[in-house]
């Protein structure tokens, strides 16, 4: 019997997951960025988290859409180069990282996150509840990226592995 299905090896998969993952986060930060150009208004989530609804008080609404917005499109650019430029990259990762701690934030301060409980267990509402969510994911990646990042930048300034890595001669 022959195997007509072609098998990739290990390494090719996890090839292009890391690609996904980094444009992935790149699509996803820039188009919720521009986003907030447009339509979107982060006010509903930011005017009930005690850390930052004090921002209202020193700008406008839109002033803090287009601010957030042009920090997610900064971001997502910064990401974008992390095979060219693993330094800038780690900046951006780094920004990521606090805009989604940011966001996650939102979890625990916005009214209507929890619809209902079921067997003891709180049942996120659609809105914001499972929006919010997918933050945990995005945060993971921005940390990903900016590991491996700041991994690139060290080796990229011409250092040898340290005693950690094990080097077989």
């Amino acid at each position: 019997m022959t195997d007509d299905v072609q098998h990739y090896p290990p390494q090719s998969v996890s090839r292009w997951g890391q690609l996904i993952s980094r444009y992935g986060l790149v699509v996803v930060l820039a188009w919720i960025g521009f986003g907030k150009f447009v339509k979107m208004e982060a006010r509903v989530l930011i005017e009930h988290s005690p850390l930052m609804s004090w921002i209202y008080h020193v700008f406008s609404t839109s002033t803090v859409a287009r601010g957030l917005g042009t920090m997610e499109i900064i971001a997502a650019l910064l990401i974008a180069v992390g095979p060219l430029w693993p330094r800038v990259s780690a900046i951006g990762s780094a920004l990521a990282v606090v805009l989604f701690l940011g966001t996650l934030s939102f979890l625990f301060t916005t009214p209507g996150v929890v619809k209902t409980h079921a067997v003891g267990l709180p049942v996120l509402s659609a809105q914001p509840g499972q929006f919010l969510l997918k933050d945990l994911v995005l945060i993971g990646v921005a940390l990903w990226t900016l590991g491996e990042s700041l991994s690139g930048a060290r080796f990229s300034r011409g250092r040898r592995p340290g005693p950690s890595v094990a080097v077989r001669r």
